[in-house]
């Protein structure tokens, strides 16, 4: 063992004075640029250093930059998915607004028209089943509006008037089933009777088999219920079946389309057939 010590001993210093000789040398010996070698060396290795170094440093920094920019990016991407939204929304309220706008315009020209007295309402709510096809309208006994009074829109009939309160009033709208008008063909001035089927049709009943009815016919109210002013549209024929001489079923679609309704008008003037059961009962 102390043999074999004594030989790493030997071997490690005779490594080191060559590696001293090698440096003496290389310090006295210049290139023929008359730098000296060990220094031309030595700045060869860092040089490769200070590179290794620097591209590291480069790659962080060009990370750190990539980083901050896609986190900016992010920022503004939200900020105008932001922006888009607060658009979208205005946009909407501008259509609703037009839409509304457009639907009074109509109204106040219908109104203009009329020589009955009439108060605007606004509907702010619905039957929740369809059994029972009502509406609820802002206008109440405060405002001039009594029980029977009919309803209309610039479309056609909407329906009457059946419960009113203080501040609000419950409309039936002309296709519930339990609803039903007086009611004319007007091309052929057949007379009868437009019930409520529960859905979205109407039924004419009670019409002479002497007349003609067609496909496309207008039906309007005739004004005999004592509710309904004449002449407004209740719909138009869309099918009519015929069993022998008489009239099995006569289908109507309504002219108003009652799930866009938003404002309607209420007739306050009484129908002549009213003044004259008034007359009549006094």
């Amino acid at each position: 063992m102390a043999l074999q010590d004594i030989r790493q001993r030997s071997g490690t210093l005779f490594l080191a004075v060559i590696l001293g000789q090698v440096l003496l040398i290389s310090a006295q010996v210049s290139t023929k640029s008359g730098v000296p070698v060990i220094e031309s060396v030595t700045f060869g290795i860092f040089s490769e250093v200070q590179r290794g170094l620097s591209g590291g440093f480069l790659g962080i920094r060009r990370v750190w930059t990539g980083y901050v920019g896609l986190r900016n990016l992010r920022v503004e991407n939200d900020a105008l998915k932001r922006d888009l939204a607060i658009a979208q929304v205005a946009e909407q309220e501008q259509r609703a607004l037009a839409d509304r706008t457009r639907g009074l315009e109509r109204l106040l020209d219908l109104r203009e028209h009329l020589k009955l007295k009439t108060v605007a309402a606004e509907i702010i709510g619905a039957a929740a089943t369809p059994d029972f096809r009502t509406l609820t309208v802002d206008k109440g006994t405060r405002d001039g509006v009594r029980a029977d009074m009919s309803v209309i829109a610039p479309a056609g009939v909407v329906g009457r008037l059946v419960v009113p309160s203080l501040r609000s009033a419950k409309v039936q709208l002309l296709i519930d089933r339990n609803a039903a008008a007086g009611a004319i063909v007007e091309r052929t001035r057949a007379q009868g009777v437009v019930v409520g089927g529960g859905d979205d049709r109407l039924r004419m009943e009670y019409v002479s088999e002497a007349f003609d009815l067609i496909v496309g016919d207008l039906v309007v109210t005739s004004g005999i219920d004592g509710i309904y002013p004449k002449g407004f549209a209740i719909g138009r024929i869309e099918s009519v079946e015929r069993a022998g001489g008489a009239y099995k079923r006569i289908t109507i679609k309504p002219a108003v389309d009652f799930s866009s309704l938003e404002e309607v008008l209420v007739v306050l003037t009484p129908t002549p057939a009213r003044d004259a059961a008034a007359g009549v009962s006094e």
